[in-house]
Order: structure tokens, then sequence, then C-alpha cells
């Protein structure tokens, strides 16, 4: 687990899917990649039965790196392509980011997320090779706007085996969109990002 970020290039440089960015020349507010670290760890609430709108019955704190593994299989199927897990494990690192960035206080208890579809689907210990792999593989990346703002990636699921088309351009991302794009169109999974994310770019931290 990383204990801070920083970006790791000189410069100003433009290519098609990548920016570096001199942290001397960021001036957005608030919560950046340049100034906010991935958190150490994320607090879930536990609700009975993964009910989006059962009682909460404890908040569980783990590390944030296994957190991103016990949700990926939950929300990617495991089978799926490689780019397309590799777009969703970014998806769902940023979303829990952010919202470690804005915690929540309900029933008396305090957390970043809950571990139903109010959130992302958490299930404890899930973690499965093709999955984690994914998360390894994208973890020193993040997608972002201009600004470098820490902001949620909102994903849905779309329908099976199709382009999703009305997902395109419009901030939220189409699961079945993604494994179409990657296995289909063999898209590589920075280039499935960039259709659903409107001027985000990845960025190395």
């Amino acid at each position: 687990m990383k204990k801070g970020l920083k970006i790791v290039s000189v410069g100003v440089v433009f290519t098609s899917q990548f920016l570096f960015i001199m942290p001397s020349l960021v001036h957005a507010q608030g919560n950046t990649i340049a100034n906010t670290a991935y958190p150490s760890v994320i607090r879930i609430a536990i609700r009975e039965y993964n009910n989006p709108f059962g009682p909460i019955q404890y908040v569980q704190t783990i590390g944030f790196q296994e957190y991103c593994e016990d949700v990926l299989p939950n929300e990617w199927y495991p089978s799926w392509n490689p780019q397309a897990l590799r777009a969703g494990a970014i998806a769902v690192k940023m979303f829990a980011w952010y919202h470690t960035l804005h915690p929540v206080t309900d029933s008396g208890f305090t957390f970043d997320v809950d571990n139903t579809t109010n959130f992302q689907q958490f299930k404890y210990l899930s973690g499965r090779v093709e999955t984690n792999q994914a998360v390894l593989d994208t973890w020193n990346m993040v997608y972002v706007p201009p600004s470098l703002e820490i902001k949620e990636l909102s994903y849905r699921a779309g329908f099976p085996n199709e382009k999703n088309s009305m997902f395109l351009d419009s901030g939220t991302m189409s699961q079945w969109g993604s494994e179409y794009f990657a296995q289909t169109a063999k898209l590589p999974f920075l280039s499935i990002l960039s259709l659903y994310y409107p001027s985000f770019a990845m960025r190395f931290v």
C-alpha cells in the first residue's frame, strides 16, 4: 500500500490518452491527486443480507486495496476480458476513493460506503485471481478530469452483449459495455474508459 502519491513526470506532455502535469502547475482546489494520498483503510457499513434497505449491523474497516479486490469480482465478472476488468478496477478504485473523502452517518454509524448496491457490492474475502490481477495492474493509475480532482466514476450494468450506446460519453460506464468493447471491439482499457468519461485522462501516481 502506498503511503503517498506523487506525479512522476516532468513538464506537460499531451498524447491521446495521457496527460502529465508537474505539481507546481496544479492550481485546483479541494482534494486532488497532487495533494491527497490513497486512503490506507476504508470503513464499510455492513447491511443485513447485503440488502440496500437492510439495517446496518456494524462497520467493518479494512485495507483500501483489499476492499477493491473484494468489490471487483462482485461488480465485473472475473471471466470477462482482462481489459474490461482493468477498466472496472479503475472505476471501483476511484469510486471508493471519492467516498472515503465524503463519509456519511446513518443510524448512528459513520462510514464511507456500505456493502450493497447503494455504493458497490462488497463481499469480504471474495477476491479472485483474475480480478486481483486487474487491481494490481492498475494500482499506480488513476483516472481524473483536468483539474486532477478525485471524482466518483459512476457505472451501471447496461445490457449483455451489446455496445450500450446510451452510456457513451455520459460520465457513467456500462459494465456490459466494457466487456463488449474489450472482447468484441478489442479495445484496451484506457480506450474503454475514454468512451464513458469525457475529458478525463489517466495519470500515474
